[in-house]
């Protein structure tokens, strides 16, 4: 027969110490922030728009207040998508289609107006263009988190 040990197991020791209970509260969050960033993404984003189709918040940039004539290529369309897909996405509807649509607009709008410019955002002033492409992108992979208007409808199913 084996010797058997006399002593009782202890707890393991945690490598990070104190760490480790605020990295659990911190996953813990992570779903409801991820619905606190995906809803002021989407406001910001339908702000852009509202100000372009409605000249509120100051109105279409360049215009001194004023609005995007209707049906002028691309900001008018792009105003649209941006009020559009912005309150999609701040609700937490449709937010995966809504955010690839947002996304690929804004990635048009850095390179078609800002990249001809120079070659790096903070040179050409496409910072929001390319902060919007990518938080959007990141929407459309991680989805809208836990409090979403998605949630209530897809709970009847």
């Amino acid at each position: 027969m084996a010797p058997t040990s006399t002593r009782t197991p202890s707890k393991p020791s945690s490598p990070t110490g104190a760490a480790a209970p605020l990295t659990a509260r911190l996953d813990a969050a992570r779903p409801y922030v991820l619905s606190l960033f995906r809803a002021v993404v989407g406001l910001l984003f339908a702000c852009h728009g509202a100000a372009s189709l409605f000249g509120v918040l100051g109105g279409a940039a360049g215009t001194k207040g004023g609005t995007i004539e209707a049906g002028t290529w691309p900001g008018w369309y792009a105003a649209v998508i941006q009020l559009v897909c912005g309150l999609l996405v701040m609700a937490g509807a449709g937010t995966r289609g809504a955010a690839l649509i947002a996304s690929g607009s804004m990635a048009y709008a850095y390179f078609d107006v800002h990249q001809k410019l120079a070659l790096w955002p903070i040179q050409n002033g496409g910072e929001a263009a390319a902060m919007f492409a990518f938080a959007f992108l990141l929407l459309v992979f991680t989805g809208p988190g836990p409090v979403a208007l998605s949630r209530l409808y897809s709970r009847g199913r």
